[in-house]
């Protein structure tokens, strides 16, 4: 047996270009001169008029091992959730027909994740996705903090390999101990659903947990009518934790109600930053009346090369260098376990 799945190669799409970027970056950091480079191999992905959309790629990738890098929530490219994923789809065809030796769709934020059960005459549409997915010969999916692991069980062959930010997130707060103060920091969920979530960076910190009930309005989307903490938060810090923020109605109804309860500062942190509808601007107002302190997300979603620029308390923790370790290791049929904790 080869000790690789084939030459590691990088491909991308055009709103997976900035992070297959840094990846390709990292997996090349501290090669010699005459070591061979992982490349990014130049493609194409062709938009025409009646919004139709093919990838047509430039080099040989035959027998390759090759990693499509996809950020389907990426708006800042111009395209839609809808049309980032089916250029995935065309890039992952054109590479099966290129005779890719192995196929590997990196996706940060996993689309319709949240559509992940059925409620009465719902469609399970991450169920969908996986399968679309999964028939365009895909044999293996990177992504991150997948909103319910149990999606991975929608494929049927291709791998799911479920990354967690909180690694990068929690090596944050302890880097920056200035800011960070783990003797007056306390660690709660946006909602009892994110508890597990909670209760792993307090375990990690050695710190204490506070808790939040969620009444949600469901009649409306993304709508919440009141929040609950259960803890003492009084004179403390309080660092709020949540898979993703999509409008931030939540979020920010949790950093309002700590400072009601007296908490001192109030920080979130959050593996996909999606900042959808008008979450920048309830941001920017609780950032403004001084309720929040700083929202801590990772690179997984791309807002533009001076997003922090404009947005100061945005602070921006890269997951690119995680994405290229597990990309070395799966390349080289290695054990990525420890990576997975």
């Amino acid at each position: 047996m080869s000790d690789t799945r084939g030459k590691l190669t990088i491909l991308a799409c055009d709103s997976g270009k900035p992070f297959a970027e840094k990846i390709v970056k990292r997996l090349n950091r501290g090669k010699k001169e005459n070591e061979e480079k992982t490349p990014l191999i130049t493609s194409h992905e062709i938009h025409f008029a009646s919004t139709e959309l093919k990838t047509t790629i430039d080099e040989s990738i035959r027998g390759a091992d090759v990693y499509i890098v996809q950020d389907c929530e990426n708006a800042y490219a111009g395209y839609s959730v809808d049309e980032n994923l089916r250029a995935l789809k065309t890039a992952v065809d054109a590479a099966f027909r290129s005779d890719a030796n192995c196929i590997t769709a990196v996706i940060p934020v996993f689309p319709y994740a949240r559509q992940d059960k059925s409620d009465e005459r719902e469609g399970i549409t991450a169920s969908m996705v996986a399968r679309e997915i999964e028939d365009a010969n895909v044999d293996h999916i990177i992504t991150l903090d997948l909103h319910n692991s149990a999606i991975a069980g929608f494929f049927r062959k291709a791998k799911v390999e479920n990354l967690r930010a909180s690694r990068n997130l929690i090596r944050y707060i302890k880097e920056n101990p200035e800011e960070f103060d783990l003797e007056r920091l306390v660690i709660m969920p946006c909602d009892l659903g994110g508890a597990k979530r909670a209760e792993h960076y307090a375990s990690m910190l050695g710190i204490d947990l506070a808790f939040t009930y969620k009444k949600r309005n469901y009649s409306i989307p993304n709508s919440v009518e009141e929040i609950k903490i259960m803890g003492n938060i009084e004179g403390m810090d309080v660092f709020i934790v949540d898979d993703m923020i999509c409008t931030g109605g939540s979020i920010i109804k949790a950093v309002r109600t700590a400072k009601d309860k007296g908490a001192k500062r109030v920080y979130t942190a959050c593996s996909l930053p999606l900042f959808n509808g008008d979450a920048i601007e309830k941001i920017n107002k609780a950032y403004e009346e001084k309720s929040l302190a700083a929202v801590i997300g990772t690179d997984a979603v791309y807002h533009g090369p001076d997003f922090q620029e404009k947005h100061p308390w945005f602070r921006e923790v890269s997951v690119s260098s995680y994405f290229a370790k597990v990309i070395y290791k799966l390349n080289s049929r290695q054990s990525i376990s420890e990576l997975l904790k």
